[in-house]
């Protein structure tokens, strides 16, 4: 339970710094739903999602009303589609429809699980699922994506690789007049996790229980404010401060995932720690990293400061609940938090550093936009890049990255709200189109050898 001090320091956190409830996510089992024929199957998909989440809305509008902490966005995740799609592999666009018929229905945000787990080989109709992706996402308006294309236990599946950079491209071209919107819908991940509450790579993993409510906390605000109070402090009291606000900030979460799950007759998964930013003042991952002692995020120490803030971050939620899970760290999205947009937009912060600052923070290359005429080939190289980092490290890594029609270096793309502005980023020259071609699967560390 709360007590009155937590209660005065919860009030302070929301009204001042920013603190929120980022999401609440409702994880469903679309199993049952799997008929003889697409149009059945579509059905009875988009009946399960209505019927199971149809309060989901009220009831989070109850919650934030009744303990005064802000719940930014109601979501629901599903089972991979390509699994409840695999017996008719070609009208797998039916349950895509379906599904964001759906979530306009019971009038959530977003809805992830277009999704398939391909990181180890992919089957026919998985192929079939993965080439309806750019239409799909480019017909639907909440509907989101995600392939998993590497794991740290079977390795890369380059041929996936090959295809999700192609795939990255026709989505972009099919979302043009959107500045490439789709490609924001759609993430590539290595090591992906079964219950992740945050979009677009949220998906209800095949052993979550039937019905699961997942929440997602930020603050990055209240994390800069509270090392805002200790300037002259060294690194280890720093860390300290860090982890306390963390534990702070995850026994709200758990507060209101606990009640949420009553309430909408729902298993409590987890709560997802993650300080994820919006283009709000006060509310950047990179401002924490400057209050650290950066001039800028981007500079030299970038990658120690943001290992530090992670590993806190995660240690303090972990001291909260025995519940934590997802993602759970510090995410970089470029256009989604407004110190990382303005680094960017002075050159202090690359491609490079920022693969370099993925290697130890939750997610990956997160909300990229690169030229519009950049090359699938390219594209699947980054993707490789990446999943590379997250096998080796045994972590989730993740590309989301927006190849923006028409723009080249200095432009600007605008998708609003949440989803903010993208400098469009330069990228090496050179080609890696002969490595992406060759296919097949890298192989799992050694280290993977565990059993």
């Amino acid at each position: 339970m709360f007590n009155a001090n937590e209660v005065l320091e919860t009030i302070n956190m929301v009204e001042r710094e920013h603190l929120d409830i980022r999401t609440v996510t409702m994880g469903i089992s679309l199993l049952p739903c799997i008929s003889g024929s697409a149009e059945k199957t579509a059905q009875k998909v988009y009946d399960t999602v209505c019927k199971k989440a149809e309060n989901i809305v009220n009831v989070t509008r109850d919650l934030s009303r009744e303990y005064g902490i802000p719940i930014v966005n109601k979501r629901v995740s599903v089972t991979p589609a390509s699994i409840i799609c695999a017996p008719f592999a070609d009208k797998s666009y039916l349950i895509g429809k379906a599904l964001d018929d759906a979530a306009q229905a019971v009038g959530i945000d977003f809805l992830g699980g277009y999704s398939a787990l391909v990181h180890k080989g992919m089957a026919d109709y998985e192929r079939k699922f993965i080439l309806s992706i750019p239409e799909v996402l480019a017909s639907t308006q909440r509907l989101c994506s995600s392939v998993n294309v590497g794991s740290s236990k079977s390795g890369i599946n380059m041929d996936a690789v090959k295809l999700m950079g192609e795939i990255i491209k026709q989505t972009s071209e099919k979302t043009a007049d959107n500045g490439g919107f789709g490609c924001a819908k759609l993430v590539v991940f290595c090591n992906a996790v079964e219950d992740n509450p945050f979009m677009a790579g949220a998906f209800h993993g095949i052993g979550e229980s039937d019905t699961v409510i997942n929440v997602g906390v930020s603050g990055p605000g209240v994390v800069q404010h509270a090392i805002e109070s200790i300037p002259n402090a060294d690194l280890t009291e720093l860390a300290e401060m860090i982890k306390r606000t963390a534990f702070k900030i995850t026994r709200a979460g758990q507060l209101i995932a606990r009640e949420a799950a009553k309430r909408l007759g729902a298993e409590f998964g987890i709560v997802d720690l993650s300080l994820a930013p919006t283009p709000a003042r006060g509310d950047s991952v990179a401002a924490i990293l400057e209050e650290m002692g950066l001039d800028s995020v981007g500079t030299h120490g970038t990658t120690a400061c943001l290992a530090i803030l992670n590993d806190a971050v995660k240690k303090g939620g972990v001291m909260a609940s025995s519940r934590v899970g997802g993602l759970s760290g510090a995410f970089i999205p470029v256009s989604e938090d407004i110190g990382m947009i303005e680094a960017a937009e002075r050159g202090d912060l690359n491609i490079d550093k920022l693969e370099a600052m993925t290697a130890v923070c939750s997610v990956g290359l997160d909300m990229i936009a690169v030229p519009g005429d950049t090359d699938a080939s390219t594209i699947s190289a980054i993707i490789a890049d990446e999943a590379a980092i997250g096998m080796v490290n045994n972590k989730t890594t993740a590309v989301r990255v927006i190849p923006a029609c028409g723009k080249q270096v200095g432009d600007e793309v605008n998708f609003g709200g949440l989803l903010g502005r993208a400098p469009v980023m330069p990228l090496h020259r050179g080609s890696a189109e002969k490595f992406i071609s060759r296919g097949g699967l890298i192989p799992a560390p050694i280290h993977s050898n565990k059993n």
